[in-house]
């Protein structure tokens, strides 16, 4: 899980600054991986090859607004629901990160290493975790491991 905290200028010209929380389990990774026929890392990788700028965009902000919750009061949830997504896209506080994250490779390799389950990221070896989405390895934690062996090493830790 990933915090961060975004200074921003509200709609009545107030500055304000927020937490706001970031984070994919190891299941939703799974479906996301799966959620092309190819797998969603490999897709990825595609459009950053063929430089199709406006899908980048486009997975990007997919990712932010997917990975995008609120702890619960007693810390055993990370809410999500599509109409916190839409609340938070809708702020200029989204509008600052998602800058943040397309002006700067260091910022968006490490909000992508950030909202990856650190019990998954400590399996990855550290050459990769420092790869960005610019260099063609786009979520380099979630493709560290092959589609099957990512798919096997879950439904495995599932069934523990």
């Amino acid at each position: 899980m990933i915090k961060k905290t975004i200074k921003f200028e509200d709609f009545n010209g107030q500055e304000l600054t927020e937490d706001f929380f970031f984070h994919f389990s190891k299941a939703e990774l799974v479906e996301l991986e799966v959620s092309e026929k190819e797998g969603f890392a490999e897709s990825l990788k595609k459009i950053v090859a063929a430089e199709d700028g406006a899908m980048i965009i486009e997975q990007f902000k997919k990712i932010v607004l997917m990975s995008y919750g609120q702890k619960s009061e007693d810390g055993r949830r990370f809410i999500k629901t599509q109409a916190l997504r839409d609340e938070f896209a809708q702020t200029e506080a989204y509008s600052q990160l998602f800058m943040e994250l397309a002006t700067s490779a260091e910022a968006a390799s490490a909000f992508i290493n950030g909202v990856v389950p650190a019990s998954l990221l400590a399996q990855i070896p550290e050459a990769a975790k420092n790869e960005t989405p610019v260099t063609g390895e786009v979520i380099k934690p979630i493709t560290a491991m092959s589609r099957e062996e990512l798919i096997a090493k879950f439904a495995e830790k599932s069934s523990q």
